[in-house]
């Protein structure tokens, strides 16, 4: 498939996936997003996909936001509209995709860039990395799911600071906030994207997917996380990849999933 702000490439296994505005700072605009869900869509139906990997365009930015000039004008209906879009056509497709997925973080991730990641069910980032929620400082609140995604990451206190001062942290303030799991060098950043998903490639797509979708509903008002673990571990049980990787174990060699 032929795409114009985005790059995806199948790799042994791993879908790379890359925001490809430099110019623009890669940022989001109606185009990238209705692309990036065609990618995620395809790589999802793709049983050799095996984990996706989201990154940006060049060394400065990952996403530095939202595509402001799009929505200048908008009205209250327009603008609801766009949240609501958005959030069902990417950020809520990604987070909730059986595929797990990486956002290595390479420069600039604000607004709907650090939104993106947050959608994304593991994050790493380059030391020169910067990430914020600076709506507020343009009179507008994050809407693709960052006032919650962002809470349940850092905690309620830490994620008002953020939002409220429109500030930035560093990747070295991000890790220690628990928003990013890792931090490199930016020459080790796809590297180590790579170390993370041949380490995922090793399991069961099957189990994955149903520990992504227990973990997902712990966050979900309404759902009790601990009923869908339940439901979902005892479906396992059905399947022949808990044939293979119990088979595999007793027989002390590697599952082939």
């Amino acid at each position: 498939m032929i795409y114009n702000n985005i790059l995806s490439e199948n790799k042994e296994g791993i879908c790379y996936i890359t925001i490809n505005r430099p110019k623009q700072l890669n940022a989001l605009n109606g185009a990238t997003i209705n692309e990036l869900n065609q990618a995620i869509s395809v790589a999802e139906k793709d049983t050799d996909v095996r984990c996706i990997i989201l990154t940006g365009a060049d060394a400065k930015a990952f996403v530095a936001g939202a595509d402001i000039k799009e929505f200048a004008a908008f009205d209250k209906n327009a603008g609801e509209n766009l949240a609501r879009k958005g959030q069902e056509l990417l950020f809520d497709l990604l987070e909730n995709a059986s595929t797990p997925s990486i956002a290595a973080i390479n420069g600039f991730a604000l607004g709907g860039g650090l939104e993106l990641a947050m959608a994304c069910h593991i994050r790493i980032a380059s030391d020169n990395a910067k990430m914020g929620l600076p709506e507020v400082s343009l009179g507008v609140i994050p809407g693709y799911g960052g006032t919650q995604r962002l809470a349940s990451l850092v905690g309620k206190g830490k994620a008002m600071e953020m939002i409220t001062t429109a500030g930035m942290l560093s990747s070295t303030q991000a890790m220690e906030w628990g928003l990013v799991n890792h931090v490199c060098s930016q020459e080790e950043l796809i590297p180590l994207a790579e170390k993370l998903a041949l380490k995922i490639k090793r399991n069961s797509p099957m189990a994955i997917a149903k520990a992504i979708k227990s973990v997902n509903a712990g966050f979900t008002d309404g759902v009790n996380g601990f009923e869908v673990e339940i439901s979902e571990f005892g479906s396992c049980f059905e399947t022949l990849e808990f044939i293979e990787g119990t088979t595999a174990f007793m027989e002390k060699r590697k599952a082939k999933f």
